[in-house]
């Protein structure tokens, strides 16, 4: 479907619940935060028809996200259901990994195409530092496991002041190693992310082509976001997500579903609509359609990080 900016929209991001085994410092705090009560969740059935209603608008992609999405039970079926809906191109899922050695064999048979790992590093104390869990191990078990089963894998790394020299080139050996690309998405002002900054794409690009001179922009389509990538060494691949000060807003091709049910327009904005309590109170597919149409064509023209962060929420109850 087109917006009122001439903007396609055929990707949807579908958080299936706030939960996560994990308390990144830029996503939660260590206490963690009000859980959704599972009653006000989004169940299977209702996701499938906001999604069966998505393809009659042109939704093509859909990603699943948490929290962290393989805590919620039976995530595969809900996959399978969804990949096999007539439209639908491709499903994919962004996931921290700790659960992924267990489940990549179940999500490959689904019919999941990627994997995104949130990785934000690649040593151990430094993991447990960020994620205030000791979870490493697993997570790069899982990461294996995922690549072994023929599942596309992409690290998704946050990128904060802290980030090294050190790591952005540890990063960059273990893409060329194992031909996984890497993404370094800049920290967002959201939440926990306000307390953070980070460091812009031309110093890490300098980092990257002090050790490899022949850094080129890739021709390859990865995805079906908005990174912009590079291609060094003999298969090295690097990505770059900035939406502060790379602004990416006027081809945003995507709204997003938060657990609950909030058809939400833009990640920085508190526009959109319940849909979960529509569905509840009897709507259709037809009247839900019809919905979601007149909601999605008032998507905002940008956000306005660039003047002031929002601290209101936190990226696990959004889904990223």
């Amino acid at each position: 479907m087109i917006d009122k900016t001439g903007r396609r929209i055929d990707y949807i991001r579908i958080s299936v619940t706030d939960r996560c085994n994990l308390r990144c410092c830029y996503c939660m705090p260590e206490e963690g935060t009000e859980l959704i009560s599972h009653d006000e969740i989004l169940t299977f059935e209702e996701i499938e028809m906001i999604c069966r209603c998505g393809v009659e608008l042109g939704i093509k992609t859909i990603k699943l996200t948490g929290g962290e999405p393989l805590v919620r039970k039976n995530l595969p079926y809900l996959a399978k259901r969804l990949h096999d809906l007539p439209g639908i191109e491709d499903v994919t899922i962004t996931t921290n990994g700790c659960l992924l050695e267990e489940q990549a064999g179940e999500l490959k048979a689904a019919g999941i195409s990627c994997v995104n790992v949130s990785l934000d590093t690649l040593d151990r104390l430094h993991f447990a530092e960020i994620t205030r869990r000791d979870s490493f191990e697993q997570v790069m078990k899982g990461i294996d496991e995922a690549a072994a089963c023929g599942l596309n894998v992409k690290l998704n790394c946050a990128v904060m002041e802290d980030l090294t020299r050190e790591d952005v080139l540890d990063f960059a050996a273990f893409s060329e190693e194992k031909q996984i690309p890497v993404r370094f998405i800049e920290m967002m002002p959201i939440g926990q992310g306000c307390r953070f900054h980070a460091m812009d794409n031309e110093a890490l690009l300098d980092i990257l082509k002090s050790r490899y001179p022949d850094l080129r922009e890739s021709k390859r389509i990865w995805g079906h976001g908005p990174a912009r990538y590079y291609e060094f060494g003999s298969r090295g691949c690097a990505g770059f997500i900035s939406a502060v000060h790379h602004k990416f807003c006027d081809r945003c091709n995507r709204v997003r579903l938060t657990s609950d049910g909030f058809l939400k327009l833009c990640l920085a904005s508190e526009e959109g609509i319940n849909l979960r309590d529509r569905i509840r109170a009897g709507m259709n597919d037809k009247e839900l359609t019809e919905l979601m149409k007149q909601t999605i064509a008032q998507k905002p023209v940008s956000h306005h990080f660039e003047t002031a962060g929002s601290g209101s929420f936190n990226m696990n109850q959004i889904g990223g």
